[in-house]
């Protein structure tokens, strides 16, 4: 009696332990494709799930489409090139500033002075209060302008326009008085780091103009957007109205889009150990009836739950991980049916 109960005790925790790790390997499988659904959804808002392609990446087939992260130092093939002053910088984008010199007006309550000043914009004197003694020029005789670089390439990416304007960072570059063409060697003459029409650089006078240039400096980047092609852009249907992002350094991913979650690790390896598991529990179930201890039905019912379980949840998900855990369920049915059907000829048989 005592032998029977024991027997009897030790297959019920068979059956419990079978149960829970059944439950352990549905649980696993279904926490897994939760956080990559969740990543996915919050990645979503930014352009995509992001492929990290590391350092000074190359474009590779079947990529097209992704939102990828590079980490690189932009490098400039064709050098912008400001054709008035014919100024060639090996910079992505080149800006040129113009001022003049001119009379402000600054109001202090109810009090009023006049001073000349360097300033960007044209001001027009007829609406200062006092304009008499204080004209200006009506216009600048030069414009400022950027000029963006032919082509630059972050690893062997060569990147689109709004991803060129979104580089980081501003630095003044010295200009070259000798590459002045002759009608402007004429009128200006280096000062520090601008060309200056005054006579006197030390004493402007009003109508002097001076130009100076910034550059976008060459620095380690990480970098995040669309690849198309060969090309890296913006992903232009992101819901954040960005679809991308530049940051000094070798920056993470999670550090440059804060509001996403962190993804699952080791998922090929969550997924196969959550089939085992169920695969475990379903042989510790069978184990109950001795002629039934079929590791290979075991694996089939423990893949089938589990499969079920996963495809439910992609469903309207990412479509080849669906069709993967598809495949895993029929290839799961098809091995239950054979093994039920070879036990069914031996019971018979016998």
């Amino acid at each position: 009696m005592d032998l029977r109960k024991g027997i009897s005790v030790r297959g019920l925790a068979l059956e419990v332990i079978g149960a829970l790790l059944v439950l352990a390997g549905i649980g696993l499988v279904a926490m897994t494709s939760r956080g990559m659904l969740n990543y996915r959804a919050a990645a979503a808002r930014h352009g995509g799930e992001v492929i990290n392609l590391g350092t000074d990446a190359q474009p590779q087939p079947g990529q097209h489409g992704y939102m990828a992260r590079i980490v690189a130092t932009p490098k400039v093939v064709e050098a912008p090139h400001d054709p008035e002053f014919n100024f060639r910088v090996n910079t992505p984008v080149l800006v040129r500033h113009v001022e003049m010199f001119q009379w402000r007006e600054i109001r202090i309550g109810d009090v009023v002075h006049y001073e000349l000043d360097w300033v960007d914009r044209p001001l027009d004197a007829s609406h200062f209060r006092e304009p008499a003694g204080h004209a200006n020029p009506a216009s600048f005789p030069i414009s400022g302008k950027q000029f963006d670089a032919g082509l630059v390439q972050v690893g062997g990416f060569k990147l689109g326009p709004v991803l060129l304007h979104a580089l980081p960072g501003s630095q003044r570059v010295a200009p070259d008085p000798k590459s002045l063409p002759d009608n402007l060697a004429a009128s200006f003459s280096r000062h520090e780091d601008y060309l200056v029409t005054s006579a006197n650089p030390g004493e402007p006078r009003l109508g002097d103009v001076r130009v100076s240039w910034d550059e976008v400096p060459l620095q380690e980047l990480t970098v995040v957007g669309r690849l198309d092609g060969d090309r890296l852009v913006a992903a232009a249907d992101a819901a954040d109205g960005r679809g991308y992002d530049v940051q000094v350094g070798d920056v993470p991913v999670l550090d440059m889009f804060p509001d996403l979650p962190e993804p699952p690790e080791f998922v090929t390896g969550a997924r196969v150990l959550a089939v085992l598991l169920a695969a475990l529990g379903a042989f510790l179930l069978l184990s109950r009836k001795r002629a039934q201890r079929d590791a290979l039905l075991a694996l089939g019912l423990g893949g089938l739950g589990v499969g079920i379980v996963a495809s439910v949840l992609w469903l309207g998900g990412d479509g080849r991980i669906l069709c993967g855990w598809l495949a895993v369920v029929l290839l799961s049915l098809l091995l239950t049916v054979w093994r039920l059907r070879r036990h069914r000829r031996a019971s018979q048989a016998a």
